[in-house]
C-alpha cells in the first residue's frame, strides 16, 4: 500500500477522533461534579434492657438520650476540624440486653463490629461490672478498636474506687452518696426509732443496705434496723409477703435502692396492706412508684435525685417544659439533668480532643465541666465520678406550694426540702487508676 496513502488515512482518523472527543469534553465540563459524602456520624451504643421485666427503664433512658443527640444535632453536630462541613452528627443505636449480663456482652461485640466506639449504660451495676471488665480487656487487646463507657445510673460504690477504669465515666452519684444524702433527711426526723431496709440482690442492692447500716449506726444510733433483707432481682411478683413482715416489724421506715418494677411492686403492696411508714427511696420519684402509692405517700415517700422537676429556679422549669414539648405524654414523663449533661460532656470532649478516637477523648473527658439549664457538673479525674449537687424531695399533690409539676400525670409530685451542693455530696476514693 502507498504509504502516503496510509498517513493520510491515519490523519483523517486522529482528525475524527479529536472532533468527537470535543463535545464529551465540553459535556463533562458542564455536568456539576457529585457532592461531597456526608461525615459519618459519631455512632452510640446503648445497651440496655429494652424487653423483659424492666424494659420500660431502657425505653425511659432511650428517650432521654434520643432528646440531648436531638439537641446537639439540631446546633450542627459535633464540630471537628477536618470534617467536611466542620461538624459530624451523633447517631444513637440500641441494643437489648434484655437484662442479662451475656446479651450485654454479645451487644458490646455487635456494637463494636458496627462502629460504635462510646457505649451507654446504666440500669444495672453488674452489668456494668461485666461491661467494664470486657472494654478494659478489648482496649488492651485491640487499640484499633478502643471504647469508652459511659455509665448514667449504675451506683455501685466500687466501679469508682477498686475498680475504677480509665475508660469508664460515671455521670450518677453513686449509693455511698445517695445515702448520705438521705440520711441528712433521716437525721432531721427525730421522731424514727425503727427502720427496715430491704433491697434487691446483686451488687447495688447490696452496696445500699451495708452503707445504710454503716451510717445510720454513725449518724442515728438511736435507731433500731428491724429488718434487713434482699430479694431476688426482677422475679419477684408480689411483695404481699414482704409487706406483711415490715408491719409485723414495727417498722416506722423503710430504706431501700430498688428500682423499677421491683420498687413500684414493693410500695403497692406495702399500701394495700396498710403500711403507714415512710418510704427513704432512690428511685420513688418515677416509673409508676408515685401513682401506685396514692395519698399515702403523701410527706412520706423521699426521693433523691441529682435534680427534681420542681427545682424553684426559672431555668429549671425552662428545661422541663422543653422535655415536655418534645415528649408529651405523661407515660414518658420521666427526664433526669444527668443524662442531658453526660451528652453535653461527651461532644465537648470529643471537640476539645479534636477527634473522635478513644484516648483523646477519655483525656479530654476527665476535664468535663458543664452546665446545662443551670444544672453544673465536673468530672473529676481521679476516679472518674461525675461531681453535682443532689437534691431530696417529698411527695405531696400537685398544687401544693413547692409542687407545680407531678409526675408522669399522677397527681402527684416531689417537694425539694434539702439540696447537698456537689462539696457536700463528694466522698472521697480509693481509685488507684491505670492510664495508657
Amino acid at each position: 500500500m502507498n504509504p502516503r496513502f496510509i498517513w493520510r488515512r491515519e490523519a483523517l482518523k486522529f482528525a475524527a477522533l479529536t472532533l468527537c472527543a470535543r463535545p464529551f469534553a465540553a459535556l463533562a465540563q458542564a455536568v456539576p461534579a457529585a457532592p461531597a459524602a456526608p461525615p459519618a456520624p459519631i455512632r452510640l451504643a446503648l445497651i440496655e434492657s429494652m424487653s423483659g421485666p424492666f424494659a420500660n427503664t431502657g425505653e425511659a433512658v432511650f428517650r432521654n438520650l434520643l432528646w440531648a443527640v436531638e439537641r446537639v444535632n439540631a446546633r450542627g453536630g459535633v464540630k471537628l476540624p477536618g470534617v467536611p462541613g466542620g461538624a459530624r452528627p451523633l447517631q444513637l443505636d440500641r441494643y437489648d440486653s434484655k437484662g442479662q449480663n451475656e446479651e450485654a456482652l454479645s451487644a458490646l461485640r455487635a456494637a463494636m463490629d458496627d462502629g460504635a466506639r462510646v457505649v451507654l449504660q446504666g440500669n444495672s451495676s453488674a452489668t456494668a461490672a461485666a461491661l467494664i471488665d470486657a472494654i478494659d480487656k478489648n482496649n488492651e487487646r485491640d487499640p484499633s478498636r478502643r471504647v469508652i463507657f459511659l455509665n448514667y445510673a449504675a451506683v455501685d460504690p466500687v466501679l469508682t474506687n477498686e475498680r475504677c477504669s480509665f475508660w469508664h465515666f460515671r455521670f450518677d452519684a453513686h449509693a455511698d452518696m445517695r445515702v448520705a444524702a438521705l440520711m441528712d433527711a433521716v437525721k432531721d426526723d427525730t421522731s424514727l426509732k425503727r427502720v427496715y431496709l430491704i433491697g434487691q440482690d446483686y451488687s447495688f442492692g447490696q452496696a445500699v443496705l451495708r452503707e445504710s447500716r454503716r451510717q445510720l449506726g454513725a449518724r442515728r444510733p438511736d435507731v433500731e434496723i428491724v429488718g434487713d433483707e434482699l430479694h431476688p432481682m426482677g422475679k419477684v411478683k408480689d411483695f404481699a409477703p414482704y409487706a406483711t413482715k415490715i408491719i409485723a416489724s414495727g417498722a416506722q421506715a423503710v430504706v431501700t435502692g430498688n428500682w423499677g418494677n421491683d420498687l413500684t411492686l414493693l410500695v403497692k403492696a406495702a399500701r394495700e396492706a396498710g403500711f403507714n411508714g415512710t418510704f427513704y427511696t432512690f428511685y420513688g420519684n418515677a416509673l409508676g412508684a408515685p401513682a401506685a402509692i396514692g395519698d399515702a405517700g403523701i410527706g412520706r415517700v423521699i426521693a433523691v435525685a441529682d435534680w427534681l422537676p420542681n427545682v424553684q429556679t426559672a431555668q429549671s422549669e425552662a428545661f422541663y417544659r422543653a422535655f415536655h414539648a418534645r415528649f408529651p405524654k405523661p407515660a414518658d414523663d420521666y427526664v433526669h439533668m444527668r443524662l442531658q449533661l453526660m451528652i453535653e460532656a461527651l461532644v465537648q470532649a470529643i471537640e476539645r480532643a479534636g477527634s473522635a478516637d478513644a484516648v483523646p477523648v477519655a483525656r479530654a473527658l476527665e476535664q468535663a465541666d458543664v452546665t446545662l439549664y443551670g444544672q453544673r457538673g465536673r468530672m473529676r479525674a481521679a476516679d472518674h465520678q461525675f461531681q453535682q449537687q443532689l437534691v431530696v424531695g417529698v411527695m405531696d399533690r400537685q398544687g401544693t406550694p413547692g409542687v407545680q409539676f407531678d409526675v408522669e400525670g399522677s397527681g402527684y409530685g416531689f417537694r425539694v426540702v434539702k439540696t447537698i451542693g456537689p462539696e457536700r455530696a463528694e466522698l472521697p476514693t480509693s481509685c488507684k487508676m491505670k492510664r495508657p
